[in-house]
């Protein structure tokens, strides 16, 4: 990121993020398939082009976003990946009641808090962070630029360098 407060979408009623037609994971996960959503995001963004350092603040911002929409999203959600113009996009969808402050994570949390952190962390770990929330759910799509001079057309700049998570 370039700049210390990452940008933030969030409202409402954002703008959605466009799914293509065909992304390269799409996965229902519960409670239950945590563990085999982790390793199917791990073998897609690297076939997509994320090097290992990216693969982890992936793996970091599925976890947190899977287990949101497990706890507050009624059980269940579904994420997909997929790439354009050299970002990776990182989606998670439930069907829960909505967030109550769509903003959440814009400012870091409390230190003495319990929990509270996840979408925080995804906002450091992240080019750019959007939730759609409303009562019939909640969409939060994560885009992160791929290292190197990697856009479809080979001619996007390299991405400054990403926060790394202490």
């Amino acid at each position: 990121m370039t700049s210390p407060d990452p940008p933030a979408t969030a409202s409402r009623r954002p703008a959605r993020a466009v799914v293509p037609e065909v992304v390269n994971l799409d996965q229902r996960f519960d409670s239950d398939a945590l563990y085999s959503l982790r390793a199917a995001l791990t073998a897609h963004a690297s076939d997509l082009g994320a090097s290992p350092v990216l693969v982890e603040q992936l793996l970091i911002m599925a976890s947190e976003l899977a287990t949101n929409a497990v706890r507050h999203g009624g059980g269940a959600g579904r994420l997909r990946m997929w790439r354009d113009h050299g970002q990776l996009h990182l989606q998670i969808s439930d069907r829960g009641p909505g967030l109550a402050d769509p903003t959440v994570g814009t400012s870091p949390p409390d230190r003495l808090a319990i929990g509270g952190r996840g979408m925080w962390i995804c906002r450091q770990l992240c080019d750019d962070l959007v939730i759609d929330t409303g009562v019939g759910g909640t969409t939060v799509t994560a885009v992160v630029r791929l290292d190197g001079p990697d856009g479809d057309n080979g001619t996007e700049p390299a991405p400054p360098a990403r926060r790394p998570v202490a």
